[in-house]
C-alpha cells in the first residue's frame, strides 16, 4: 500500500529517537494526547469542541473553486457515477482496502508525519513560525495533484496552527479524516446496495 511507508517512517523515526515503541512514549513523542491550553496547560475538556469550527472550515475549504482536477482522480465523481456504484456494491473486499488507505492516509500517515512526529520538532529550525513551515511542507507534499494545492495551503490555519498552539495532533487527525468518514459512509452504503 502506497501510503503505509509514512507509518513505517514515523515508528522507525521514534524507535531511533526514543529507543522504544512503548505506547506512553510514543503517545509523547507525537502528541498523541489531548489539546492542551496555552494559558492554562489544562488538558482535554472544552478544547476538544475546537474540532466542530475547524471541521466546519475544511467543509467549506471543499466549497471554495478549485484547479481542475482529472476525472479519474476524483473519488466523489467516481462513487457517484453508475461504474462506481455497480463496483462498490456488495463489494465487501475492495470497501476494506479503502477504508486501510483511509486510515494509513490520513490517521496513520499524514497526521502522524506532519503534525505528530514533524511539528513537535520543527521548533529547533523554525522557532516560532514552525508551524507556518510544517503548512508549506505539506504543500509540496502534494505537488503530485496540483489541483489540490490551494487547498492545502489552507492546511496551515486547519490543521497546522491548532496542533502547534494546543501541543497535539488529535485536531488535525479529527478535521483531516471528516472527508474520510465521509467517504467510508458513501462506500458502505454502496456496499450494502
Amino acid at each position: 500500500m502506497a501510503v503505509v511507508w509514512q507509518f513505517v517512517l514515523v515508528m522507525g523515526l521514534v524507535r531511533r529517537e526514543q529507543g522504544t515503541l512503548r505506547w506512553a512514549v510514543v503517545k509523547q513523542a507525537l502528541w498523541l494526547q489531548p489539546p492542551q491550553s496555552p494559558k492554562s496547560s489544562r488538558r482535554g475538556g472544552w478544547l476538544w469542541l475546537l474540532i466542530l469550527p475547524l471541521a466546519v472550515l475544511a467543509w467549506a475549504r471543499e466549497m471554495l473553486p478549485k484547479l481542475p482536477a482529472p476525472e479519474s482522480r476524483d473519488l466523489g465523481l467516481f462513487l457517484s457515477s453508475d461504474l462506481g456504484q455497480s463496483f462498490l456494491s456488495g463489494n465487501w473486499r475492495w470497501y476494506a482496502v479503502m477504508i486501510v488507505m483511509f486510515v494509513f492516509n490520513t490517521i496513520l500517515g499524514e497526521e502522524l508525519l506532519f503534525r505528530g512526529f514533524l511539528v513537535p520538532r520543527m521548533n529547533r529550525a523554525f522557532g516560532r513560525w514552525d508551524w507556518v513551515a510544517n503548512g508549506l511542507y505539506f504543500t509540496v507534499y502534494h505537488l503530485h495533484v496540483p489541483w489540490a494545492l490551494p487547498g492545502r495551503l489552507l492546511s496551515l490555519v486547519l490543521l497546522c496552527y491548532p496542533a502547534k498552539r494546543y501541543r497535539t495532533a488529535l485536531l488535525g487527525i479529527a478535521v483531516h479524516s471528516v472527508q474520510t468518514v465521509f467517504f467510508a459512509v458513501i462506500g458502505l452504503t454502496l456496499v450494502l446496495g
